[in-house]
């Protein structure tokens, strides 16, 4: 169990990471989950648009973000934190450093999609300025519809107001 003390740190996904992104995925996001097959070749940087973040606290992945960075837009393709490190600003600090790594690639937008019967997901990007741009019906396997959002990016991946 985590305690309070434990520092959360971000920096860029490895090859080593891979089982434990693999677990995340599993946990995070059930059925919708990617496998080995797909995050290893991001992991290993061999996909030059995608880059991934772990959060890590006492030498443990407790969370992972993939960003896709092409021109001006991003898109955070996944955020996981795992379920004993929730509500305690993982999620933040990982899409804080997605911000920061978009802008720095040149994006000036970020987008994402979200499950729509995920309440916590959606309040949490909009406290973080995305607001709702469209909707995709039956996007994820089990046929839930996908908020799709957007933010601007500040200078230098500086969140936007």
């Amino acid at each position: 169990m985590p305690t309070t003390s434990s520092p959360v740190t971000v920096r860029p996904g490895r090859d080593a990471d891979l089982d434990a992104v693999v677990d995340l995925e599993r946990v995070c996001l059930g059925r919708d989950a990617w496998g080995e097959a797909l995050v290893a070749p991001g992991l290993a940087g061999d996909l030059p648009t995608v880059s991934y973040a772990v959060a890590v606290a006492a030498d443990d992945v407790v969370g992972h973000a993939v960003l896709s960075a092409v021109g001006d837009v991003a898109e955070l393709q996944r955020i996981g934190v795992a379920p004993a490190w929730r509500r305690r600003g993982v999620a933040g600090l990982l899409l804080a450093a997605v911000v920061e790594h978009a802008g720095a690639a040149g994006a000036d937008r970020l987008l994402l999609e979200v499950r729509e019967d995920n309440g916590p997901a959606l309040a949490f990007y909009a406290r973080h300025g995305f607001e709702e741009l469209a909707r995709r019906r039956r996007y994820y396997a089990d046929g839930a519809t996908a908020v799709v959002m957007q933010r601007g990016l500040g200078g230098a991946g500086r969140m936007a107001p």
